[in-house]
């Protein structure tokens, strides 16, 4: 028994010094260097510093769009008015008397517009200054110039204005849009009511190469670069720019229940903005689309049986009838022909038609190679007007 007792005071005299060396610890040990435990909610994604890269942005790029103001004359009113009265059913109620047309009443409107080149040219959209004969352009300082149509592409929603050059003109540097990504920070610019210049809104791209059957035109020609960066009416023809203050797109339509901005906004690419201007500046007027003119099938084993082809292994369109007076009849293509190539591009079907003569116009010279009767023959073809 007294050896137990003595086991147990030893234990707790034990256990005593231990307690005294860790309050000692507690109180003396220094603990900051000892690295402590951090926690992140992985829940929450943090905002991306951007630092002065907007700032930049802008002003590289506000400098460079302007406020458009265009409307009709007068005269222009009155032209129409004298073409519609040699109409012989002038007399008769038509579409525009049953829903309150006004075709005898000046149009006027407003928008943005970009300075694309030192020597005055200004892109914008044809919904902006399509119908005027009398556009006014301020530019960010406030300064005002009379501005003269060069031509419009209905079927990008495209035109081209120009003012005379003081020597104070901002032209905007173009980017590359074929460069942009999806994710990629994005400044709108617009310039939409004259007295609220140069309004910078920012966003993301959302997506690319959208097509909306928005532009109303049979040719119409859509790629659009989708944005959630906030555009409203007025900042129509204005720029979308990355963060190095290039010109990446011509805003042109928003996505949108209530007629002001919903969260979706959409740009003509700087791709399709360089080559209109080209052929508009280089021959002046406006654009005007064609179609071939052919009528048909995509070849598949079935055409190829059933009208006998000697292809040897290619595919094509066949060409079942062409239109009277279109490009193709004064071009020399006949029913019967397979469409192999236009322009060295190879043709499997209508839509590799469509796409390769996309961007052609009247005028545009092509070269199409035709399968005729087991032999390949190149036909140079003007595009003409369809009739």
């Amino acid at each position: 028994m007294k050896t137990f007792f003595q086991l147990l005071m030893a234990g707790i005299a034990g256990g005593l010094i231990v307690l005294a060396g860790l309050k000692f610890s507690e109180t003396e040990t220094d603990t900051s260097d000892i690295p402590r435990a951090t926690f992140t909610n992985f829940n929450m994604s943090p905002v991306p510093y951007t630092g002065s890269d907007f700032v930049e942005s802008a002003k590289k790029s506000t400098g460079s769009v302007v406020h458009i103001f265009a409307e009709e004359s007068d005269e222009q009113v009155n032209a129409k008015r004298k073409n519609q009265r040699r109409d012989p059913y002038f007399d008769f109620f038509g579409f525009d008397d049953i829903f309150g047309g006004n075709n005898f009443y000046p149009k006027n409107g407003s928008g943005s517009g970009v300075i694309y080149s030192s020597d005055g040219y200004i892109v914008t959209n044809n919904h902006v200054v399509g119908f005027a004969d009398k556009i006014t352009v301020t530019d960010a300082n406030g300064k005002k110039y009379s501005a003269k149509k060069i031509g419009t592409d209905e079927s990008t929603d495209l035109a081209v204005i120009k003012i005379e050059n003081t020597g104070n003109l901002l032209p905007i540097k173009v980017g590359d849009s074929e460069k942009v990504q999806v994710g990629e920070w994005v400044l709108a610019v617009g310039n939409p009511f004259g007295y609220l210049t140069s309004t910078v809104t920012a966003g993301i791209v959302s997506a690319k190469g959208r097509s909306l059957d928005i532009i109303r035109n049979e040719k119409a020609i859509e790629e659009f670069i989708q944005t959630d960066a906030a555009i409203n009416p007025g900042n129509s023809g204005g720029a979308l720019v990355n963060l190095q203050g290039e010109l990446i797109g011509i805003n042109t339509a928003i996505a949108t229940p209530t007629g002001v901005f919903a969260g979706y906004s959409f740009a003509i690419p700087s791709k399709i903005v360089k080559k209109i201007i080209k052929d508009i500046t280089d021959k002046g007027g406006n654009i005007e689309r064609t179609n071939l003119g052919v009528g048909g099938y995509d070849v598949n084993d079935e055409i190829v049986k059933e009208y006998d082809l000697e292809l040897k292994g290619k595919k094509g369109f066949y060409v079942e009838e062409v239109e009277k007076r279109s490009a193709a009849q004064m071009g020399g293509l006949l029913p019967g022909d397979v469409i192999v190539e236009i322009n060295s591009t190879p043709i499997n079907n209508y839509d590799d038609i469509e796409k390769t003569m996309k961007y052609n116009k009247v005028g545009d010279k092509i070269n199409i190679r035709v399968n005729r009767n087991g032999k390949e023959i190149i036909l140079p073809v003007q595009l003409r007007k369809s009739f």
